[in-house]
């Protein structure tokens, strides 16, 4: 059975929140939207969206790294998001396996979202409506639209290139070769759901340099075999 599914990678992601800025315009302007913006330039900004990047510092001052850690609906293989709708509202597709909401059906009762141990259920506030993750379904199926571009708006908008989209049930797919190669993991397995989407990890990256490495080292001053001592000016004393 197909699985389409996201795999980010966090070596790669540099929290630039282009994902998030084209998913919200994509699904504003397409079948998803119009997503709500309440107050965004206020002092109380509500706004709905599918796709959020979240920021934080690992370690300990000083060795402390930054991580983007980019979060969406997961689109799990057993969505407990789906059980609990009391309206039927919320379904996942036998065909591909995306985890969607029937508008028409949604009463807005945020059942969905209590269910969801990731918090990426969102009420609409102008709709009154629970939304989510599509996945794009509107533009990865458009046959008007060239095949390099039948993905994903998050996935298209990533600069760096740390968005991957495929079948997850594929082995040949390129996003089984990177979850099997890179050793991606799947969300908070202890939660069960079985999140079709994967985060492949950060990778430690070591850098080794001697002082003369960093003068140029096309410096007429530098002598090889011998550290480099700049010729700098003397400091003028102070009056």
């Amino acid at each position: 059975m197909t699985q389409l599914a996201l795999v980010i990678d966090l070596n790669v992601c540099v929290g630039c929140h282009a994902c998030v800025t084209n998913c919200k315009q994509w699904n504003t302007s397409g079948a998803a939207g119009s997503l709500s913006d309440l107050d965004p330039y206020g002092a109380d900004p509500n706004g709905t969206f599918f796709n959020r990047v979240q920021t934080f510092e690992v370690g300990e001052y000083p060795n402390t790294e930054t991580v983007h850690f980019p979060k969406s609906c997961l689109h799990c293989e057993d969505p407990p998001c789906v059980p609990v709708c009391p309206t039927g509202a919320s379904y996942k597709r036998k065909s591909d396996g995306i985890v969607l909401v029937d508008y028409d059906k949604c009463i807005g009762c945020k059942y969905c979202s209590w269910a969801c141990p990731y918090g990426v259920r969102e009420l609409d506030e102008k709709r009154q409506v629970m939304t989510k993750c599509t996945l794009c379904v509107d533009r990865i199926y458009d046959m008007s639209l060239p095949e390099d571009r039948r993905k994903p708006s998050c996935v298209l908008a990533c600069p760096p290139g740390a968005r991957l989209f495929g079948d997850v049930h594929d082995p040949e797919s390129a996003i089984s070769i990177a979850i099997r190669e890179r050793g991606g993991y799947a969300l908070m397995p202890e939660a069960a759901t079985k999140p079709s989407n994967h985060y492949l990890p950060r990778r430690k990256t070591t850098l080794n340099l001697r002082d003369d490495d960093l003068c140029r080292s096309d410096n007429p001053h530098r002598i090889d075999g011998a550290p480099f001592e700049p010729n700098l000016p003397p400091i003028a004393e102070e009056l």
